[in-house]
């Protein structure tokens, strides 16, 4: 059930519509799963430049 919220005198009606809980969960879970994803990669790339013996910003001087 949308709610209408529009402001008087306004040429654009305005509706607030209410969250499914079902969305907000699978929505939860892909951002928690891309966050996930994001630290595994930072992870990864640090490893590597432990590796190599260098910082990041060497890495970005030599490839930049």
């Amino acid at each position: 059930m949308k709610t209408e919220i529009t402001p008087t005198n306004s040429a654009c009606p305005i509706f607030l519509e209410p969250q499914d809980p079902e969305q907000v969960a699978t929505d939860a879970v892909a951002a928690k799963t891309r966050a996930k994803a994001e630290a595994d990669k930072t992870t990864a790339k640090q490893a590597v430049l432990d590796r190599l013996g260098i910082t990041a910003d060497e890495a970005a001087l030599l490839l930049g």
